[in-house]
């Protein structure tokens, strides 16, 4: 593949603040690339970085080979799309779409043929002539994206667009997004706060934090293989249980420091009494009952949601548990759970990387 945008050791300070620190990042022509992580972790920073919209501290940004670091943002032949839509309240959605195409020269009958094609693509033909206080939300969004791209850029970027909408509409929106990347083979750069969105839609995420880049692969990479307790407990929903462990005297099972000394098998080996940390995704417990329950604790609460039910235990650490299913067990009651010794995750106590 081509890389189309490239960070060579980018450094990024405010006064003695070091926002972003040795970034490293290729992203490969037509793939759609999320940046995720807390906030204050550098995403948008980076993403400002890439726009021109902030002036780098060191290092390189490429655009199609070509070193960025001094050009301008109208000259970087990229797309912004924001969070507050960004459009012309006196302008019709028309004349929203062609008016960077006219100040750049495009005669007036070229520029409306170009906002007829991209109102097709994105379903807005129909709201041509309103202006944006007669759009609702996702509408706005959507003429917002095809102001970006009427412009046919090197790449699209994305600053946390569906912040704005309500949670049925922000999982509308994520579909069309997605779809419109892929229809124009589009070379995206999508920063949020969530990793579900970041999940769904990207070829590949890269999570950040305190200005680094803790991990980037594709996203079920993340889920099934996580570096470290940062990106464990950040990627996936509910967050992973940690559990504090020490291995059995065999190497190959972990004491847990839960009530009773509950005891997992570990299909490999590690060294016998090394203190450890277990990592447990809520969906991998299975409730379980006889000889089959490896972990036994009160059921301290039950959240139901319909075709799903969140458990948590009365312990500590407290073990979130997710039931395909209505829960049967009253508060108070044991809770017998099993887990796959294969989906078991485990972490370093000192320096929380994985094992």
């Amino acid at each position: 593949m081509t890389a189309q945008i490239e960070f060579v050791d980018v450094q990024k300070y405010y006064g003695t603040y070091h926002a972003l620190k040795s970034i490293n990042l290729t992203v490969e022509k037509g793939s759609f690339v999320a940046l995720v992580g807390p906030s204050g972790c550098g995403k948008t920073t980076l993403l400002r970085s890439l726009a021109g919209l902030e002036k780098i501290s060191g290092g390189e940004i490429r655009i199609v080979g070509e070193r960025m670091n001094d050009v301008p943002p109208r000259k970087r032949d990229i797309a912004m799309v924001f969070q507050s839509y960004a459009l012309y309240p006196h302008m019709t959605v028309e004349q929203n779409l062609t008016y960077s195409l006219r100040i750049r020269g495009m005669k007036k009958k070229e520029a409306r043929k170009a906002a007829e094609d991209v109102a097709a693509t994105t379903e807005l033909s129909h709201l041509l002539k309103r202006y944006p206080r007669e759009l609702s939300g996702g509408q706005r969004q959507r003429v917002a994206m095809s102001r970006a791209i009427i412009r046919d850029p090197k790449a699209f970027l994305f600053d946390e667009p569906l912040s704005n909408l309500d949670a049925a509409l922000r999982v509308h929106m994520r579909k069309e997004i997605r779809t419109l990347h892929e229809r124009l083979g589009a070379t995206s750069v999508y920063v949020t706060h969530d990793q579900i969105e970041a999940m769904t839609m990207a070829d590949r995420v890269v999570l950040m934090k305190e200005g680094r880049i803790e991990q980037q692969g594709a996203p079920l990479e993340l889920y099934d293989r996580p570096i470290n307790r940062f990106v464990a407990g950040f990627i996936g929903s509910p967050a992973m249980n940690f559990v504090p462990a020490t291995v059995g005297a065999d190497g190959q099972s972990l004491v847990l420091d839960l009530p009773g000394n509950q005891t997992l098998p570990y299909p490999g080996r590690l060294e016998p009494s090394r203190r450890v940390v277990a990592g447990l995704r809520p969906e991998h417990l299975v409730p379980a009952s006889g000889t089959d329950a490896l972990i036994r604790l009160p059921l301290r609460g039950a959240e139901a949601t319909g075709a799903t039910t969140f458990l948590f235990t009365e312990s500590d650490p407290e073990l979130a548990v997710v039931l395909n299913g209505r829960n049967t067990i009253k508060v108070g009651e044991e809770l017998g759970l099993m887990i796959d010794p294969a989906l078991i995750h485990l972490f370093d106590e000192k320096t929380g990387e994985r094992l």
